[in-house]
């Protein structure tokens, strides 16, 4: 027994010696503790989800008293060789495309701009696409639409969607959205306006 030691204290004050045992203990424990949550704070500090829009515009020809079958759209201005590094939603988020784990349309609709007298009863069906790389998918559709008695002014079009991963076209180097349809020409010159929207996942690892 060491001198000032008393009867059953054979390691002494516990004082000089437990103190540091535990502050190893709560050291080794914050260590784990971090190391469990840091992915969990990691996570929380990026965005994982968010959403875009992209908007084009494009004129179909008029017909005055004529009932010509409408002809190919002229391209959305807008809507065509989208690069999403320059996004202005993916630059907020700081996001590069090459982050992109999955795209997806939420809603697409079509507006008449003008003329404010002119209804979409000249059309009866549209096809959106997503064009990149040679590569082409359908991403929404109507048909039946000269039957849906949307009414100027200006009336909106909602679209039905497909359920399309679009993640590989918007990483690649440029991606248009296309338009297909059927109907006649109106009776005056009509623009179209389009808005797409856009919820992409990202990696945020």
């Amino acid at each position: 027994m060491r001198p000032g030691a008393r009867d059953g204290d054979w390691f002494g004050p516990k004082k000089r010696f437990f103190p540091r045992a535990r502050s190893i203990v709560a050291c080794m424990s914050s260590k784990r503790l971090l190391a469990i949550l840091s992915p969990l704070l990691l996570l929380s500090c990026g965005v994982d989800t968010f959403e875009t829009t992209v908007q084009g515009s494009t004129k179909v020809d008029g017909a005055p008293g004529l009932l010509k079958l409408l002809p190919a759209f002229a391209p959305f201005e807008g809507l065509t060789n989208l690069d999403f590094s320059s996004n202005q939603e993916f630059e907020n988020q700081g996001v590069d495309k090459s982050d992109v784990d999955s795209v997806k349309v939420t809603r697409l609709t079509l507006k008449i701009a003008s003329p404010s007298d002119q209804d979409f009863s000249f059309l009866e069906s549209l096809r959106f696409y997503a064009a990149a790389d040679g590569k082409r998918a359908l991403v929404a559709k109507k048909d039946g639409i000269d039957k849906l008695d949307l009414r100027a002014p200006n009336p909106v079009l909602v679209f039905d969607l497909e359920d399309v991963e679009l993640a590989p076209f918007v990483s690649a180097p440029s991606m248009s959205i296309e338009v297909e349809g059927t109907g006649r020409q109106p009776e005056s010159d009509t623009t179209l306006e389009a808005e797409v929207t856009l919820r992409v996942d990202v990696n945020v690892f």
